[in-house]
């Protein structure tokens, strides 16, 4: 065929030009790197991530709930030890974590002493109670038309408490050795806080980045040490003001149950219902008329209300910055993993989570669903310029703020 016909063009060099950049396509193609993870995938392994962590905390619950319980305590030690040093100028500076320690240790003592008195008052007089108990329980099945239900007396030998008293006493032995593996912790924690300085340095050696991350944890500290102080006062306020209302309505173990009522006040929303519902449940065991308890419950109401309504949320203002229901997720997520003591912590662990994922563009997501006006702070949008700082800049104490 004549060259005309093929238009200029050979095929054999056609098909070995077309072969070639097949080839280097072939090549470049396995040079390429793989894919990055999609987003369905990057969140999976989040999911699993948090099951696999909840799960660990769960099983593990005898090993991290004293050192989490630990960490607490420290961070409040440390916190009474700076408003030491800013209230009491003459005190050294190494001497006020000492006075913090022994000042908590009298405040614990004191107050287990008082409800140990008071507790063993407490029992006896439940047990003169039984009349009265039974008498309510025939008004109260008369009123809904139903067989009135066994005594007092009855209920008791039916249940035979004896066979209880090995699991009360294993309780007991577990509080105990708890306690002690709490204050073993926290001796540890407060004797090595000095070597975290140098541990910060050597995780950021860069000047910037750890500024932000000394910043992170200062919003940390001072969320937490906030959200103490303000249930603190408010526990205060309001256990006062129940000591006063059952003192002079004759409830018996007003001081017991003031110091109940100020100890609930640490759990969110369960405090509450504690501290209103079971003084007025034993002022019926106790009178013979109806008056005082609907007075003490009425009075406890008000008092809860009018703290926690409006006083509570002007002395925390926008520091702890929580929706209420993330709250109460914390309350019953942390609750169910490590029970009581997880109930104490539900709010600072939620606080610290909160902080921590606000430092990530990645994470800042779930923070923002976790805050309460949808606008949780990052540590290094707030806390300092966006300009680099100078290199001339001397280095600032870790425990005190400065920068480092």
């Amino acid at each position: 065929m004549p060259p005309s016909a093929n238009f200029g063009v050979d095929p054999c060099g056609d098909v070995d030009e077309a072969g070639a950049g097949a080839d280097s396509r072939a090549r470049n193609h396995s040079r390429m790197p793989s894919s990055a993870p999609s987003a369905v995938t990057r969140s999976a392994l989040v999911i699993l991530a948090v099951i696999a962590c909840g799960v660990v905390l769960y099983v593990l619950r005898d090993i991290f709930t004293p050192l989490a319980l630990a960490i607490f305590l420290a961070v409040m030690i440390d916190g009474l030890a700076r408003l030491l040093l800013r209230r009491a100028p003459f005190l050294p500076r190494a001497a006020a974590a000492p006075a913090a320690i022994v000042l908590s240790i009298a405040v614990f003592a004191g107050a287990a002493v008082l409800i140990a008195e008071n507790a063993a008052d407490f029992v006896v007089q439940i047990a003169a109670y039984g009349p009265r108990l039974n008498g309510l329980m025939e008004q109260a099945a008369g009123l809904l038309g139903v067989q009135a239900p066994q005594s007092l007396e009855q209920l008791i030998r039916q249940l035979n408490p004896a066979q209880y008293l090995s699991q009360v006493g294993g309780a007991l032995q577990g509080f105990a050795s708890s306690a002690v593996f709490v204050l073993i912790y926290l001796g540890f924690i407060l004797a090595s806080r000095r070597g975290f300085e140098r541990k910060i340095v050597g995780l950021f050696p860069d000047r910037h980045e750890r500024r932000e991350a000394v910043a992170a944890f200062h919003r940390i500290r001072d969320g937490v040490e906030q959200y103490l102080w303000v249930q603190t006062v408010t526990g205060v306020m309001i256990a006062v003001a129940s000591w006063i209302a059952m003192a002079l309505v004759g409830l018996d173990n007003a001081l017991f149950w003031a110091l109940l009522i100020f100890i609930a006040s640490y759990i969110p929303i369960i405090g509450g219902i504690v501290g209103v519902a079971a003084p007025p449940i034993f002022a019926l065991l106790q009178f013979d008329s109806l008056w005082p308890a609907a007075i003490l419950a009425a009075v406890l109401q008000g008092v809860q209300f009018v703290v926690g309504n409006i006083i509570q949320p002007r002395m925390q203002g926008e520091s702890l910055n929580m929706d209420p229901v993330v709250i109460l997720l914390s309350l019953a997520l942390w609750g169910a993993i490590w029970g009581l003591p997880g109930m104490f912590l539900s709010t600072p662990i939620a606080v610290m989570a909160m902080v921590i994922l606000a430092q990530f563009d990645g994470t800042r997501w779930i923070a923002i669903l976790l805050s309460d006006d949808g606008e949780p702070v990052r540590a290094k949008d707030a806390d300092f310029p966006t300009a680099a700082p100078p290199p001339e800049a001397a280095p600032q104490d870790f425990e005190s703020g400065a920068s480092l």
